[in-house]
């Protein structure tokens, strides 16, 4: 499902630009993205499915590093869009099957992680993610490289008020089951209803309290004790599995 071109008007400081050969693919092939200007190597441009109509300008390896931050791994590609339009959580909880897994993800702001989980949430064939508006992370380069294409195509809601959000989930017939590493619950034994959203917080706090008080469960991922945690995208790939296996 590709997300929707947004409505917001043009601003430079709301384009953001995208690198690495993934990514500038998956916003070229989904017809409701908006590219605004192209930046490449010959060698690239090769590859990427560039429309006849755009005007790509052709750059040195060293020209294109100069218009991404730092040591971004651009792949001899760049490009600057116009942001998509967020789903209403409405329309994304109409739209769901029978069967269906959602990540909710309680202030998780880092855009690496966000755009790991939109990876995750593609491969396993959750029906989108679920953040507060205020505290997660704009589309952006990072999150966009991460992703690897799934910021194209995985539904994306974002909610004023995330408790909300969850009393809402609820209504549509989730079993709402949060991560905590304190549980007493494994997470293969906290699975059964056939529609599920999975709950994460950030790393380090994790779910605040009025997030954990509005799970229906709580569950821990069986892990050693030769670590004390895991990366919060790693979490969500794994929940994403036993949720999709159950």
């Amino acid at each position: 499902m590709a997300r929707k071109r947004s409505s917001k008007p043009l601003s430079s400081s709301n384009h953001p630009r995208f690198w690495g050969k993934h990514a500038v693919a998956a916003a070229l092939d989904n017809p409701e993205r908006r590219v605004l200007r192209a930046w490449s190597t010959r060698e690239a441009a090769a590859l990427m499915n560039f429309p006849p109509e755009m005007q790509v300008t052709m750059a040195d390896v060293a020209d294109l590093g100069r218009l991404v931050p730092g040591d971004a791994p651009h792949q001899g590609v760049v490009i600057e869009v116009e942001p998509l339009e967020d789903m209403w959580l409405g329309d994304m909880l109409a739209d769901a099957p029978e069967r269906a897994v959602l990540l909710v993800l309680d202030q998780v702001t880092d855009p690496h992680n966000v755009g790991a989980i939109l990876r995750s949430a593609a491969a396993f064939g959750a029906i989108g993610i679920v953040t507060q508006d205020r505290h997660s992370p704009p589309e952006g380069g990072a999150l966009a490289k991460a992703a690897s294409g799934a910021l194209e195509r995985v539904p994306w809601a974002r909610v004023v008020n995330l408790a909300r959000a969850l009393e809402e989930i609820a209504e549509a017939g989730f079993w709402r089951i949060g991560l905590a590493g304190d549980a007493a619950t494994d997470l293969k034994d906290a699975l059964g209803p056939p529609r599920i959203a999975l709950v994460l917080g950030a790393e380090g706090p994790g779910m605040r309290a009025n997030t954990r008080d509005h799970c229906d469960a709580l569950a821990r991922l069986p892990i050693t004790a030769t670590v004390e945690s895991l990366n919060v995208s790693n979490a969500a790939a794994v929940a994403l599995y036993a949720a999709r296996s159950a």
